[in-house]
């Protein structure tokens, strides 16, 4: 495979993705503030950095990949008052709900999952730091950082000083010695969790969070540094400011990636709209939404906006189809050298900055491939895109194909399975079509098409082949 390049946000161009070191690569991902369900915008970084670190564990041969908890957080706060419900009640249910949503989309856990409540201890450290080096105060029972201090703040994401400020949307306060200086640790009431530091009981700033749990688990310096487009500002630029000026001659995060935002409907997800959905929401129309909303968020570039629609999600889930149905009809399998460099095919557009929708484009191809040896039809189109001149084995076919769905994260279910489900009814259908069968022998067709319409009239759709006859639902 060729060279790996990804689009710098900081360099704001494609460079080619030099790790610090070869032999372990270090991503870190911010994560959910769990105070509610997670959103369709909140799964579209899970899945694309998910994605990525399949690929990077494909070329590496050890990748540590962190995705924080955000666990502590004034909407957190905010929805234990209006709700009754104790703070680490709902941190724990949200989490877990979290955990299950992102399960059903096909996205693997994090190797390091740090929750922001464990590591209080390294954000005091940090501000000690900030404090000692002269790029933090401490104010009113407040420590701030000095944006002034800070010569490059505003690189990350390209702003004029003006623009900064207007961005933050900053508070006047009396104890900032400049407007646009952030919080990085702020004072407690009695009502309101908070840690004994050297500044009073409080609680961290929600930027200082996640500079300290990527030190802790990956170093002063690490390789990529990934979440959604909305976090540049000033979240990640916070970020850079903190964790370069409490470590300086460190460089932080080598490359950033940010994912596009994602619309419904063509318009920004709103509650006001009546458009704002939740990937329960979505999970909630059957056993594939998941997988199917996976494959939607992967048709689209990670860092091109994406338009979630109901038809959209319709054209997911029978590409799905078509992919299973594959699978159940050519289930040999005969890894070799041909299905390596097959895969490999396939899986090159991720190596120019994560092209997923050319990726799928492929992996499309190789599932016409093997239809075309196994059904019938010609070759010839998809064996010139790949570079052949003979097809090969179909059982190298569909090992090349498994292999590249695994690193796209889909088809990952059993084929009968997803086409056709738990219902109790499969022995009554495979002797329906037994029956047919014996019918279509007994040259008796007016039977056989009885019996093919009272299947689909079931919801049971019937494809023939050279393989025989199989099934699935609607």
């Amino acid at each position: 495979m060729a060279e790996l390049s990804l689009h710098d946000s900081a360099a704001r161009t494609r460079r080619r993705f030099e790790p610090l070191d070869p032999q372990h690569v270090r991503l870190y991902v911010c994560g959910p503030t769990v105070y509610d369900l997670a959103h369709l915008g909140n799964a579209r970084p899970v899945v694309v950095f998910d994605v990525l670190a399949r690929l990077l564990r494909r070329l590496y041969p050890h990748v540590t990949y962190a995705r924080n908890i955000t666990d502590v957080d004034d909407k957190i706060n905010a929805r234990a008052r209006e709700s009754g419900e104790p703070i680490a009640a709902i941190t724990a249910r949200t989490t877990a709900d979290f955990h299950a949503d992102m399960e059903a989309l096909g996205a693997l856990p994090p190797d390091v999952e740090p929750r922001a409540t464990g590591h209080i201890a390294e954000m005091i450290t940090l501000i000690e730091r900030l404090i000692a080096n002269g790029h933090a105060y401490a104010a009113d029972g407040h420590v701030l950082f000095s944006v002034p201090s800070f010569a490059n703040y505003g690189k990350l994401s390209g702003r004029s000083p003006d623009e900064l400020l207007a961005g933050a949307r900053v508070d006047v306060a009396p104890y900032k010695r400049d407007a646009g200086d952030f919080v990085l640790w702020k004072p407690s009431d009695a009502e309101t969790p908070g840690w004994d530091s050297p500044w009073g009981r409080g609680r961290p700033g929600w930027h200082i969070e996640c500079s300290a749990m990527s030190w802790k688990h990956l170093g002063e310096s690490f390789d990529i540094h990934g979440g959604g487009h909305d976090l540049i500002f000033p979240h990640h630029e916070n970020e850079v400011a903190q964790s370069v000026c409490a470590f300086p001659g460190a460089a932080f995060a080598r490359y950033w990636m940010h994912n596009g935002m994602l619309l419904v409907d063509g318009e920004k997800m709103s509650k006001s709209l009546g458009n704002f959905l939740t990937v329960r929401d979505i999970l909630k129309k059957g056993p594939w939404a998941g997988e199917a909303f996976r494959l939607l968020l992967l048709r689209t570039h990670y860092r091109q906006s994406l338009d979630f629609t109901e038809a959209g999600l319709d054209e997911a889930k029978a590409e799905l189809d078509d992919h299973y149905a594959m699978l159940a009809r050519a289930s040999d399998l005969s890894a070799d050298e041909a299905s390596a460099e097959m895969a490999a095919w396939v899986l090159e557009p991720l190596l120019d900055d994560l092209n997923t929708p050319l990726a799928l484009a492929r992996l499309r191809d190789l599932r016409t491939l093997a239809n075309a040896l196994t059904v019938g039809g010609s070759p010839n189109v998809v064996l010139e895109r790949m570079g052949l001149r003979d097809a090969p084995e179909i059982g190298a076919v569909v090992a090349a194909f498994r292999e590249a769905a695994g690193v796209l994260g889909v088809t990952q279910s059993n084929p009968a399975h997803w086409l056709q489900g738990d219902g109790d009814d499969a022995a009554a259908i495979e002797a329906a079509i037994a029956a047919r069968l014996a019918a279509r022998q007994a040259k008796n067709w007016a039977e056989a098409d009885r019996i093919r319409d009272d299947l689909k009239a079931q919801g049971i759709i019937l494809e023939d082949g050279a393989g025989g006859t199989t099934w699935k639902r609607a």
